[in-house]
Order: C-alpha cells, then structure tokens, then sequence
C-alpha cells in the first residue's frame, strides 16, 4: 500500500508516529495489547473456568465423561491447542503492528491498557480473518463483494478509460482490507478507509507482513462450545491467508501501468469527520459501502458525506443489511461511551480526535433508504434483493444456529 497523505497508515516499512493525543494513544494501545493478552485470556475464559465446572460434577459424572466417546478433558486439550494456534496470529499481529508504530516489546508504556471489550474485539477480529482471508469464507465474500466488482464493470469499466485516466474509489469500513484489495487488483485506484484499530493492524498484517499463502492455521468456532453437531466440527481449521498479497501485487495489469502499490491505500479515522473536509469535495468516482450504512447513529451524515466527495454523475453502490448498531441507546452519554468502545481510535491524521457519537440516532427502513438517497440528490439506477437471498457473515456452515441474512444491493448516481 503507498503512502500519499498524512492519514495514509501502514504501508512498506515506514514507522508511524505514535498519536500526541492521549486518548489516541490509548486506543491504539489497548488494541496492541489485546492481541498481546489474547493467548493467556482465552486459556483462562474459555478451558480453565470450563475445567473448573466440569471437576466441580459428581465422581461419576465425571467418570462417565471422561471415557468415549465424550473424553471431556481431550477436548479441553484440543481446544488448548486451536487458542495456541490462534493466538500465534495474535502476535503476529502484534509483533507488526509494534514495528510499525516503532514500539518496543519490552516497553510497559503500551501494556495493561485493554479492556474487557478490546480483548473480545481482538477475539472477534481474529475470527473474521475466516470471511475474509480463508478459502473456506470465499462464499461469504462471493456474496458480499461480486456485486460490487459487477457494477464497477458496469457503470465504471477500466476498458473505456482513455490513457492516463484512472478511476478512483473509496471504501469506507474497509474492515479487513479484502475487499479493497480485490478492486486493487481488478486495475481500479481505490482507497479504504477503517476506524477500528484492531481493524487495521490486522490488515496491515495480512496486506504487508505475510510470507506466504496457508501461512497460519485458525481455528474460528473452537472457543465457542454451542450448536455444534460434532467435535471435529468445532474444531475444523483453516488456513490464513488463502492468497499472498505481496505476490499477487506484483502482477502487471491491462488497464493500467501504475503499480498495486500506488493503486492501494487505507486511511485511519472517523469516516465522516475526515471525508467531509473541503479537500476531500469531488475527490472520487465511485463509493462502496459494504455491510456499512447501519452502524452509523444518523445515516444522513453517511449520505452527505458521500455525496460530498463523489464527482458529479459518481456512482454509489451499496450492499448490506440494515441491522442498526445503535439502535436503542438510551442517551448521548452512553452512546457516546458506546462510540468510545465500539470504534477504537476516531482520527483524523493521528492528530485529532472526533467521535461518533451523535446526539441522535434514527432507524429507518429499506424502503426509507432508498428514499432518502433519492433526496438528498441521487438518481437510484438498480435495487435488488441479492438473486442468491441469503448470506451469512462469520458464520459457522455446519452450526446448528444459522445467522443468515437477505442483504439488498443497490446503485445509485450523483445528480
């Protein structure tokens, strides 16, 4: 990924400024160090707490469990040894995120920050690596992220460009970094944009510090123990990453003779506080909110600051639910410490803070969506229901718990 402005992150070997702001720092801190805590956390929370209630049974309970086909403490083992392997992508993890921002493993300057909700972000992130680093997630991001390449092609085709044009897209919630990478490499200049530290350090790690493909073995449903149909089930592993980015970034493309490295980026902060500056007016040709129009607390600050830096005639393509992620907080002090929580650091440049919290939230329909894009001045060019109906997102196949959901997709135009 190539470094062009101030709020660019991560990219080559390039050390980053550790954030002046204190409660910067202290984000960022208490995500480096829920992936330091992740191995010693989940032994504790998820096997020697289990350990405890099931020597806490009957003798002969715990006889009758111990022999097959139960073997109680085997599996207790087992799942010892997936958090082992899980938690050796932790610190990888870690281990680049502190070389990035220059840090030392020695220093206790960044220890002893996370939380209770860092360590079950950390949990969670590792988690996602399944959708979107694992051939097995291919499905789930199939799903998701073949509409977006099939309206790019349509409404954006690289083969029309004349010599020297480049389109340039921004994805916003770029999560992982997957989905930015495949636009990327489909020719297109394209930018992502993440607020979550846990987020970003992760893709910065799978981005620029794997070695190879299969490098690492996860284990994404072993520290849950509900609604499996077998052993094996909960204790199926991947491999991570399904691809070799830093091989895959040295093709050559047909549309363009400008390099992944200049084609690629991801900025750190607040979508909306950094998108909405005079700079960024008109900046883009084309928008991609994925699984990202719900967790904002008003929608209408999403629309207008996508509307603020799309060219005029860009497009906007969307797919998602719309499972609201504030729905129901009770005032704005405590939406604003969900804010807190919930996004890690709020940053523009890694210089000022600006949160999410709002002091209003609203929930609207589909159809309300759809209404209110029309509104604020864009022409809807499509809108359906996904052909295929169903999605899931980080969700087990085999689980007797099927999450699943009937994300719309639809585009819409700049007037």
């Amino acid at each position: 990924m190539a470094a062009r402005r101030e709020e660019d992150i991560y990219h080559d070997n390039a050390v980053q400024p550790i954030p002046a702001d204190p409660n910067e720092r202290r984000v960022l801190f208490a995500a480096l160090d829920s992936f330091r805590q992740y191995r010693r956390a989940a032994h504790y929370n998820i096997t020697h707490l289990r350990r405890q209630a099931f020597y806490s049974l009957s003798a002969d309970h715990i006889d009758l469990l111990c022999e097959p086909p139960f073997s109680i403490p085997k599996t207790f083992d087992a799942v010892d040894e997936a958090i082992d392997s899980n938690a050796e992508i932790a610190e990888a993890i870690l281990a680049s995120g502190l070389t990035a921002y220059g840090l030392s493993p020695d220093d206790e300057s960044w220890k002893g920050a996370a939380t209770p909700n860092d360590m079950d972000k950390a949990r969670s992130t590792i988690r996602q690596l399944y959708r979107d680093w694992s051939d097995e997630g291919s499905a789930e991001r199939y799903a998701s992220h073949s509409p977006f390449m099939a309206a790019l092609e349509k409404y954006l085709s690289l083969s029309e460009l004349s010599s020297g044009e480049q389109h340039r897209i921004l994805v916003p919630g770029a999560g992982l970094g997957r989905l930015v990478f495949e636009i990327s490499l489909a020719g297109y200049v394209v930018e992502g944009n993440e607020i979550s530290h846990h987020q970003l350090l992760t893709a910065h790690f799978m981005l620029n510090c794997t070695h190879n493909t299969d490098q690492h073995r996860l284990f994404p449903w072993a520290l849950n123990f509900n609604n499996h149909l077998t052993r094996a089930r909960q204790l199926q592993s991947v491999a991570v990453p399904d691809i070799h980015p830093a091989e895959m970034a040295t093709q050559t493309n047909e549309f363009t003779s400008a390099s992944h490295g200049e084609r690629m980026s991801m900025t750190a902060g607040n979508f909306c506080a950094l998108y909405k500056q005079p700079r960024y007016a008109a900046s883009f040709n084309a928008v991609l909110t994925c699984f990202f129009i719900d967790t904002a607390p008003n929608v209408l600050n999403y629309f207008e600051t996508i509307r603020h830096c799309l060219v005029p005639g860009g497009i906007w393509i969307n797919l998602g639910p719309l499972l609201w992620h504030f729905e129901a907080a009770q005032t704005p002090a405590e939406r604003a410490l969900q804010a807190d929580n919930d996004s890690g650091a709020c940053m523009t440049g890694f210089s000022r803070r600006v949160g999410i919290a709002e002091p209003g939230s609203i929930e609207l329909t589909n159809e309300e969506v759809l209404a209110l894009v029309s509104r604020i001045g864009f022409d809807i060019l499509e809108s359906d229901q996904m052909p295929a109906g169903a999605t899931g997102y980080i969700q087990d196949p085999s689980s007797m718990l099927q999450n699943v959901y009937r994300p719309v997709s639809w585009t819409a135009r700049k007037r």
